[in-house]
């Protein structure tokens, strides 16, 4: 009779303590959904039943040489050991695989057969050994022996070991580096466990070695909190960007769906943050009634992505089409019924999407106002690559001298004279032609560059005032539009006065424009921004008055000199009554603040006519000049003159 071996006993309670810490940290983290989920817990209960079939060997092992029974059990042990223990190396190259996104429609081996084949010979071999004692058996004094066989099941785990490592060298770019990071320790882990026991048989290090591998494992790969937000709980941008970049590089077929919520932005003016939570994982809880939960993402507040893997794209369409009806109908958070309008657009790889940043500017890009139809697929989406186009040819623009400055005349009514000039940027490019600002200044102030544009108008009309030809012109001033998303960033004033200051020129003759639905809703910290630079000699107008939320105080607040009335009310007032009436009441209205008036979109005698009954100050439209380059412009006030 022998002694208990309490070194490995102790080794194999560590790995069975290790086994059963990882399988309830799953289960309460609820990650039992996915395929890998599920993979990741035969990996661990595998080696969570070996450590028991261990554990009780080494109990039995003492008694084993005096009792038939305890032979018996002690042989049991062994046989549960190899049948399930040779199935672990392949079901480890199984996970590896869905962990790169690599699999299809159906599972690796399903699919190869000639993949497989090592695993179904050894583990056949494992099942048979008690007839055929192939793998292992015992010696008259019961004593264990390895046999020829056992050297295949080693060849095979290594065999499958190797394929794993090929296949996250193959996805590596695509794998996080937590999660690279996470299977290389298991490799070096099994690997040093596995040779030493290989080695010395009396070394039981494979089964420890195995489960704190596979505790790592599920530390950084099945704990996703850094992929889940934790106020919704729904996946997040970073676990699309790993999950995008799997699925691109193993080239497998993905249908996108973005659903866009467009009113989100009054959700969350008039609901605490807890609502728009609220209603986002009400939205979830929906979605997840048509793809499961790892496939719906939320991108940004009120934007979310499905994928669907190896989908047919007909059911892609189905389903979109569904997200679109039941945004038809309100949604219910706590007591409120909300109603929410949503956009759902519909694109597919490789056809579409290329690359992960093609799903992010989906999701990210603003939708077009003038949509006629709910559900966006195909040729729908072509205004995603004119978005893209216009972004290519600003930065082009920037770096290639595209832009021109542009100037249309300003006309004082009174007087009969040329005032001034607005100054308007163009941009010309030589892959998609001329793009006018309506289209690349609203792209302009999402993607950054706004700045750079305003600055490159500023330092064109300084050097246009600084060549003097203004002022030989009777010039009074140049009016240059401002970005409000530039002017409340810290430093602006400094930073306008640097530029100009450059030049050396008299700033009386620099008139910024400020639009007037920006300004309604920040006027607040404009107004310090408008004091400021007009105390420096700098005029301000109120760009487009009447097309925004018109906001009196705001008018009084920021202290402009011109407001300048948009075109859409001098229009207004030759069709109808009414809006001869709008007309003339804003008109009055402006006068009794003491501000002058400048009416935009003139091209009539008969508007003319209008303007001069109420005594308006300035004119500008296209019976004068249309906006024109610097040369033309220079020209036409010349012959004007002569």
């Amino acid at each position: 009779m022998t002694d208990i071996n309490f070194a490995q006993l102790a080794l194999f309670i560590s790995a069975l303590l290790i086994c059963v810490t990882s399988v309830i940290f799953t289960v309460i983290q609820q990650r039992t959904d996915k395929l890998q989920n599920k993979i990741y817990l035969i990996l661990i209960s595998i080696v969570g039943l070996n450590a028991v079939s261990q554990i009780t060997r080494v109990f039995v092992d003492p008694v084993r040489m005096d009792s038939d029974g305890a032979f018996f059990l002690f042989r049991l042990c062994d046989y549960t050991y190899f049948v399930l223990h040779t199935a672990l190396s392949p079901m480890f190259f199984l996970y590896v695989c869905i962990v790169c996104g690599y699999g299809g429609k159906g599972p690796v081996f399903r699919r190869n057969l000639l993949l497989a084949s090592p695993f179904i010979i050894t583990e056949l071999l494992a099942v048979i050994n008690p007839f055929t004692r192939w793998v292992y058996s015992y010696n008259e004094a019961r004593v264990f022996n390895r046999e020829w066989a056992e050297n295949l099941i080693y060849f095979a785990a290594a065999f499958y070991f190797g394929l794993s490592f090929f296949r996250l060298i193959f996805t590596w770019r695509a794998l996080t580096a937590k999660r690279r990071t996470a299977l290389i320790y298991f490799f070096i882990i099994v690997v040093v466990g596995v040779i030493l026991q290989f080695v010395n048989i009396s070394i039981k290090s494979e089964l420890f070695a195995e489960a704190l591998a596979l505790l790592g494992v599920m530390i950084a790969i099945e704990s996703e909190d850094d992929r889940i937000d934790i106020d919704t709980g729904i996946y997040n941008r970073k676990a699309l960007q790993s999950d995008l970049s799997t699925a691109l590089l193993n080239k497998r077929n993905i249908d996108i769906i973005c659903v866009k919520i467009t009113n989100i932005d009054l959700l969350e003016h008039t609901s605490s943050s807890d609502n728009s939570d609220g209603i986002q994982i009400v939205i979830a809880g929906f979605l997840r009634t048509l793809v499961p939960r790892y496939c719906i993402y939320n991108t940004s507040p009120g934007t979310f992505i499905l994928t669907v893997l190896d989908g047919d794209h007909s059911r892609s369409l189905k389903m979109a089409e569904i997200i679109s009806k039941r945004f038809n109908n309100s949604w219910t958070l706590g007591e409120n019924s909300l109603l929410l309008n949503a956009v759902v657009m519909l694109s597919e790889s490789p056809e579409r999407i290329k690359n992960p940043a093609d799903v992010f500017y989906m999701a990210d890009s603003p939708v077009p106002t003038n949509l006629d139809k709910k559900v966006l697929s195909g040729r729908d989406l072509d205004y995603l690559m004119r978005r893209s186009a216009v972004e290519n040819a600003l930065a082009r623009g920037l770096e290639e001298g595209n832009f021109e400055v542009y100037y249309q005349p300003t006309y004082s009514l009174a007087e009969r004279r040329l005032h001034g000039a607005e100054a308007l940027i163009r941009l010309h490019d030589s892959i998609i032609g001329n793009v006018y600002p309506d289209e690349f200044i609203p792209i302009a102030e999402q993607n950054g560059l706004i700045d750079d544009i305003d600055d490159f108008v500023l330092r064109e009309v300084c050097s246009f005032i600084k060549s003097g030809v203004p002022a030989r012109l009777g010039i009074d001033c140049i009016n240059v539009n401002l970005s409000v998303i530039e002017c409340m960033q810290p430093g602006f004033v400094k930073h306008i006065n640097t530029i100009t200051d450059e030049y050396d020129i008299d700033k009386n003759r620099i008139n910024f424009e400020i639009t007037e639905s920006i300004a309604a809703s920040n006027y607040e910290t404009l107004s310090r921004v408008v004091a400021s630079l007009k105390a420096d000699g700098f005029h301000f107008s109120m760009d487009d008055y009447g097309t925004g939320y018109s906001n009196m105080r705001a008018i009084f607040m920021l202290d402009f000199d011109v407001v300048k009335i948009d075109k859409s009310i001098l229009w207004s007032a030759e069709e109808s009554e009414l809006g001869k009436i709008i007309l003339e009441s804003s008109v009055h209205m402006i006068k009794q603040m003491h501000r002058q008036i400048l009416v935009e979109g003139v091209e009539t005698e008969t508007q003319i006519e209008l303007l001069k009954q109420l005594s308006v100050d300035y004119l500008q439209g296209y019976f004068f000049s249309k906006p024109i380059p610097k040369a033309e412009f220079i020209q036409l006030v010349e012959s004007a003159r002569s």
